[in-house]
């Protein structure tokens, strides 16, 4: 009896994960995946479900179900949030043009759009940036040390057409450098 709860509880440690990140590739449009997963999460789904109700009777059966479902979830999120599936967009609010940070940005391959606008008592300066997720917290961080009394606030787009992303990162990183390379040379030389 107690196997089968042991049996349950780890087969909700591996169903509940592949349901969140079925979930999330639903949601990002990865239709094969999402399918791939969805077989997958079926069956375990049948399997669990079905040791279960086997035995109504027996309460660690359902205890163990219970428990499984709410560590799997704790490991789902863990997952998701080390795989970063998909792009952020970031803006940050800043007192005033920082021509340090945007180059610094862009030397760690970030595309940064800036533009002035009007905040609430001043002008002030905006940057955004659509990223891979895993790298959000390496854009705030470069924004924090910085500007860290930055407003700093990131969402993620639902689609996109056109841009700099992903391929052209790498390029974009690779030109500046290099700009910036020769900028330098020419000001020694001078």
């Amino acid at each position: 009896m107690v196997w089968q709860a042991l049996i349950i509880f780890v087969a909700q440690l591996l169903f509940v994960p592949v349901l969140t990140l079925r979930t999330i590739m639903m949601v990002k449009g990865m239709k094969k995946r999402t399918a791939a997963m969805g077989i997958l999460e079926g069956a375990i789904y049948v399997g669990a479900l079905g040791l279960v109700f086997s035995d109504l009777s027996n309460y660690y059966n359902m205890a163990a179900y219970a428990l499984g479902f709410g560590v799997g979830l704790y490991i789902g999120a863990l997952i998701e949030e080390k795989l970063a599936i998909g792009y952020v967009t970031i803006e940050a609010n800043i007192p005033e043009r920082n021509e340090a940070l945007i180059n610094r940005l862009r030397e760690v391959g970030f595309s940064v759009s800036t533009s002035p606008v009007e905040g609430m008592n001043s002008t002030r300066y905006r940057l955004d940036c659509t990223a891979r997720r895993d790298r959000e917290k390496e854009f705030i961080k470069v924004v924090e040390w910085f500007e860290p009394k930055a407003f700093i606030a990131s969402y993620e787009p639902r689609s996109f057409k056109g841009g700099y992303i992903t391929k052209a990162m790498k390029k974009r990183r690779e030109r500046f450098l290099k700009k910036k390379q020769r900028q330098e040379e020419e000001r020694q030389s001078a």
